[in-house]
């Protein structure tokens, strides 16, 4: 597996003859339509099969898993382009890759219930955990489910082997993190009973497999009853075979100020949940000046911060699947665009940009000028900054990784760690 950077002349055919690929594997790696041109400055993953299988008969991929020695969810991620019932005559799949495996990696993909069945198919196979965002609660204590129905997918994620996660957040209807509504509810006895009664029943009924909290924005005086909570979700949780995440701001000392993060004590929470992710991602966001969304040297900083309170096999890394488009100059308070790193190929492939790479940020990024004259700068996400990211994982021993979102495709971050480690599965 390796990261080719284009450059001019090249087409994918040439890149595809120069490495001994198939231009049609180039593709499937990289999100890349038929006839797709290429960016000056694009990087495409360029991965390398090692063994093979052609079908000599119509199988069903449970025969096919039989036949090959591998899971059906192995064969999918291999293969995300395999139909799903009856595999046709003639079908050749791949079943290994030339490359050494980094370990193992837990990986957790985020997602709203109403993702598009497709997007959520295609998501499966490469996820150990599927969370859905997002559950909440009232100042008693009562559920509140989402706007979505999660039955559906919680059901799909069973049938394909990830495990569906119930997510509990503070975020109120009007889209915000109620810090008063946490504090309320750490107050109030009855109410954290009532919680943990409602959230045991809607798991046990709708078949979640373990509980992922994200209280954002907590009172700082509340440091000490936010992580007496946690520990009564999990030792309840884990009492009834659940597991329990707590999600972490991104901090790089004990003391950091600001009210993102002075109530979340790594320390205390470390010893109370089952596992933890860094939400390290939104240095760059919606409202704020241009610039990566996850610059490598300060995910660095928060991992070896989080690493003097917490065992790396608690930890996972938080990794952004988005970036954002910003009008320039930029304004303050006026907000940028989120969008994907194909949106981002299309917007500099329909303008003629060419694709810059910050390596102090590890980061790819470019400019453009608008069909009305205005000038953008993107920050986006591409095979290199996902494989500094994971490497980050390698390398601290960390457990493995967040993904915020899969609703958007992934198809290079889920081949990078599909290949790059053996992917948990716990279902």
């Amino acid at each position: 597996m390796l990261i080719h950077t284009v450059i001019p002349g090249e087409t994918l055919f040439s890149i595809a003859a120069r490495y001994g690929v198939s231009a049609s594997r180039i593709r499937l790696a990289n999100d890349l339509a038929e006839g797709e041109e290429l960016i000056v400055g694009q990087n495409l993953l360029i991965l390398f099969p090692a063994g093979f299988y052609t079908l000599s008969e119509d199988m069903t991929p449970e025969r096919l898993s039989e036949r090959t020695g591998l899971s059906e969810r192995e064969l999918y991620r291999y293969n995300p382009s395999l139909t799903r019932g009856v595999i046709p005559e003639g079908t050749t799949v791949v079943l290994s890759y030339d490359e050494t495996k980094n370990g193992a990696l837990a990986t957790v993909g985020y997602a709203y219930p109403f993702i598009s069945p497709e997007r959520l198919e295609n998501a499966l196979p490469y996820l150990t955990e599927l969370a859905l965002f997002t559950y909440g609660f009232d100042e008693n204590g009562a559920l509140i489910a989402p706007q979505s129905d999660d039955l559906p997918p919680v059901r799909r994620a069973l049938d394909a082997g990830t495990a569906p996660v119930l997510l509990l957040s503070t975020l109120g209807r009007d889209g915000r993190f109620n810090s008063a509504l946490a504090s309320a509810l750490f107050e109030n006895p009855a109410a954290k009973e009532r919680l943990l009664s409602e959230l045991l029943s809607v798991m046990r009924e709708k078949g979640y497999a373990g509980l992922d909290v994200d209280f954002e924005y907590i009172a700082p005086e509340k440091k000490e009853d936010y992580a007496a909570f946690i520990g009564f979700l999990t030792g309840n949780m884990n009492e009834n075979g659940y597991s329990v995440t707590v999600a972490l701001a991104p901090k790089t000392s004990r003391g950091q100020p600001g009210l993102l993060y002075e109530a979340h004590d790594y320390r205390a929470l470390g010893e109370k949940a089952n596992r933890l992710l860094l939400m390290t991602y939104e240095w760059g966001y919606t409202y704020g000046p241009p610039q990566a969304v996850a610059p490598i040297a300060k995910v660095e900083a928060v991992v070896n911060y989080a690493l003097t309170e917490i065992p790396a096999k608690k930890l996972l890394l938080g990794i952004p699947n988005y970036g954002y488009d910003w009008t320039l100059p930029y304004t303050p308070g006026t907000a940028a665009r989120s969008l994907s790193t194909v949106e981002a190929l299309d917007l500099a492939r329909r303008y003629g940009a060419e694709i810059l790479f910050d390596d102090t940020a590890a980061s790819p990024y470019f400019y453009y000028t608008d069909d009305d004259g205005r000038a953008h700068a993107v920050w986006f996400e591409d095979p290199r900054s996902f494989a500094a990211k994971l490497s980050l994982i390698a390398e601290k021993g960390l457990a493995g990784c967040g993904i915020w979102t899969v609703m958007r495709p992934a198809q290079q971050l889920f081949f990078e760690s599909a290949v790059g480690f053996e992917i948990e599965d716990r279902i």
